[in-house]
């Protein structure tokens, strides 16, 4: 089978490598169909790293996936083939303190796709994951939102721990693909007026068109001014979704005495942030960091269905899978109004 690797830092590489086999009771074949680019795949593009997370080349990455499967091990009973999938990157042990605890995302010895000395990523055209990582999903469920519902479990699960009430006044800093997948479930879930800020236009556009009531760009005005001057009370709660040091700054300024900080956004290029624990402490600021999702992709899944919202807001540009680089150099520059680049497999 072919898959894409990374070979060195902005460079890919088509290889063919042997098609994986099943090897548990509780595997799944799966023959990719759609892959959507994530921020932390093109920080492994651009940097061979995120964190203590280092590449060893070759490596594919990839862990936003939908496809059909191809075989079941002998254990399997959820899914059949033929059978279309979204799926879960996490693999957690199942066995661990974190997953008996019904924490599954925090697993001890959790194993993701896509992350260096953990797993292959899904830029292949086959790949084997455990029968707990498989969602089927309906005939109206198309292999875009299937792909979709990983970034989208993460917004409804940050909405999920946030404790919403009714009529919420949100902040979302960031709104690329999480800021946005959080802007949908919050909007369907009864969040008030949400006002979102980013560094790109067209990202700001994309959040009115999705609900937001006001968007700002802060290389160009004060949002946190402005912020105050639209809701002199200050916020219920903001969503950090881009990781930037300017953005935490931001939010505290912009809750309201009591309010809530979502720490979702993953910082590319530091190991610490700080705050200003005066402020922190005088507004009594409570602090929710969110890892991941958990036991959210159904959910999310089903909102879809429903119609709840539509994520085709999201997609923006498409890229054979011959094509990978092109797409996670528009991914890694920002051009053309790029939100999400989804990268297709023959059929």
């Amino acid at each position: 089978m072919k898959v894409m690797s990374l070979t060195g830092i902005r460079q890919m590489e088509m290889m063919e490598v042997p098609t994986p086999k099943l090897v548990n009771d509780d595997d799944v074949l799966i023959k990719m169909r759609t892959i959507g680019v994530c921020g932390s795949d093109v920080h492994y593009y651009e940097t061979g790293r995120i964190g203590t997370q280092v590449v060893d080349y070759p490596f594919a990455v990839g862990h936003e996936g939908a496809g059909v499967v191809e075989a079941v091990g002998s254990g399997v009973n959820n899914v059949k083939t033929g059978d279309r999938v979204a799926i879960e990157p996490a693999m957690p042990c199942g066995d661990c303190d974190q997953c008996k605890a019904g924490r599954p995302h925090t697993c001890r010895s959790l194993r993701f796709l896509g992350c260096p000395k953990q797993a292959e990523g899904c830029l292949s055209e086959y790949i084997v994951m455990p029968e707990s990582s498989c969602f089927k999903v309906t005939n109206k469920t198309t292999f875009d939102e299937a792909a979709l519902s990983e970034p989208l479990s993460i917004g409804v699960y940050a909405v999920k721990q946030s404790i919403l009430i009714q009529g919420a006044k949100v902040g979302i800093l960031g709104s690329g693909c999480i800021g946005l997948s959080v802007l949908l479930p919050a909007k369907a879930q009864g969040a008030g007026k949400i006002y979102v800020t980013d560094k790109i236009d067209s990202r700001l556009d994309l959040a009115k068109e999705a609900g937001s009531v006001w968007g700002g760009n802060p290389d160009r005005e004060d949002v946190v001014d402005k912020v105050k001057e639209l809701e002199p009370g200050g916020l219920d709660v903001v969503f950090e979704c881009c990781g930037e040091q300017e953005a935490l700054d931001q939010a505290i300024e912009m809750l309201k005495p009591g309010g809530k900080l979502m720490l979702i956004g993953i910082p590319p290029a530091t190991d610490r942030v700080t705050f200003l624990i005066d402020k922190l402490r005088h507004k009594e600021i409570c602090i929710q960091n969110v890892r991941r999702q958990c036991n959210c992709v159904q959910l999310a899944l089903d909102m879809m269905d429903r119609g709840d919202f539509d994520v085709s807001v999201m997609v923006t540009h498409r890229f054979p899978f011959a094509q990978t680089q092109e797409a996670f150099n528009l991914a890694a520059t920002y051009e053309d109004g790029v939100l999400k680049a989804m990268i297709d497999f023959p059929e």
